[in-house]
């Protein structure tokens, strides 16, 4: 067989919607961008939603509306793509890295409340999604993290470029921070190609995130050309940036929101079924669950090759390529990448549980395109090379 690692399924009306865009002669961001935001926003349950050209741009604009400012100390972990953590060092700001849960991949109240003790000062929290599910977040009794980080007056910016749709407690990830950030990129949940979305309670953020999203212009560029009853007038209110959605790429993920929660069960039918067959492999440790597997996006299945097992991870992906079976890595650490490790004097030894994910962490196939007999396949070749 030849199993990618991932494959974007494209059955829905994403070429209907191309060609209305290709038909109307306005190509860039235009009223499928704000229908898509619109939708999106009633999906996750909140007031506003801005359609950007990538989750980085999404969570730059977050950390630039929240007031992160030079000098500023932000928490984020360190299991985790680079954009969670470049984007604190846009503003001149420092990331301050923090270890996860071994079994999670992602950061816990205890976690939490020990960085903020060595650190008192922090601003900031990026807090990041891993895989698809979201960390214990608010408690009956105040002990979860948004409740420690209301407290401590820390703001929240939610990475959850793994988690649409994911839910904590019935309501959707993204909608618990100040803001939260969305990846629609080729290989997620649901994509525009390239592209990502931004979404907020907060009518100031809302307000300075439309700005800066388009050079600091204080006007739709879109409605300057298009509408005949406006003037052409505009101002450039601040040095913003070049982060909008043009309509093509919306056009696509208004397609693939209409499938999100179709996509979302059926990659839940591929982790049920990793989960069944591959739990009684001792080499290997399983992702687990917080929650139901309902409210998990199941981005990524990432297991874990033992130190005690036959051969190493690298190893193991090589077999599993010369088998047909695309697999992945999700994440090198960041205290392990030069430009981190130099800057911050990182060591090692202070992310335990982080390295022992890093040094044995494959991500499986998972994805609504994966048939029964392609999955037993997987579980079958795993269970000859670990077996």
């Amino acid at each position: 067989m030849n199993i990618p690692f991932s494959k974007v399924s494209l059955a829905g009306n994403e070429s209907k919607y191309i060609n209305e865009v290709l038909a109307s002669g306005w190509l860039t961001t235009s009223s499928k961008a704000l229908n898509f935001e619109k939708q999106f926003a009633q999906y996750v349950g909140v007031k506003y939603a801005c359609a950007v050209n990538s989750c980085t741009s999404a969570l730059h604009l977050a950390v630039e509306a929240t007031g992160i400012e030079r000098g500023d100390r932000v928490m984020v972990p360190s299991l985790t793509f680079t954009a969670s953590a470049e984007i604190i060092r846009y503003m001149g700001a420092d990331p301050v890295f923090m270890d996860v849960e071994y079994d999670t991949g992602l950061i816990s109240p205890s976690i939490l409340k020990e960085s903020i003790k060595r650190h008192p000062d922090i601003k900031a929290l990026i807090l990041v999604h891993f895989g698809g599910q979201a960390p214990i977040l608010t408690t009956y009794d105040k002990e979860g993290i948004i409740d420690i980080c209301q407290k401590a007056r820390i703001v929240v910016i939610e990475d959850a470029a793994h988690a649409f749709p994911a839910k904590f407690n019935d309501q959707y990830i993204g909608s618990f921070g100040r803001a939260g950030c969305f990846s629609f990129y080729a290989n997620k949940t649901i994509t525009t190609g390239e592209g990502g979305m931004l979404v907020t309670n907060d009518e100031a953020i809302y307000e300075r995130v439309k700005v800066m999203r388009l050079h600091g212009i204080n006007r739709d560029i879109w409605s300057r050309f298009t509408d005949n009853n406006l003037s052409w007038e505009y101002d450039v209110v601040a040095p913003g940036f070049k982060y909008n959605m043009p309509d093509i790429n919306a056009a696509i993920g208004l397609a693939q929101l209409e499938k999100a929660e179709y996509f979302r069960t059926e990659r839940q039918r591929c982790a049920a079924f990793y989960l069944q067959e591959l739990k009684d492999i001792s080499a290997i440790d399983l992702p687990v669950c917080l929650g139901s597997l309902e409210d998990h996006s199941w981005h990524l299945f990432p297991i874990i090759i033992k130190p005690e097992a036959p051969i190493s991870r690298n190893v193991f992906m090589e077999l599993m390529a010369k088998k047909g079976i695309g697999t992945s890595v999700h994440y090198k650490p960041l205290h392990r990448m030069m430009y981190y490790k130099e800057t911050y004097d990182l060591n090692c030894k202070d992310f335990p549980n982080t390295e022992r994910i890093w040094k044995g962490t494959v991500s499986l196939p998972i994805y609504p395109g994966l048939i029964h007999s392609e999955l037993l396949y997987i579980c079958q070749t795993i269970r000859e090379i670990l077996m």
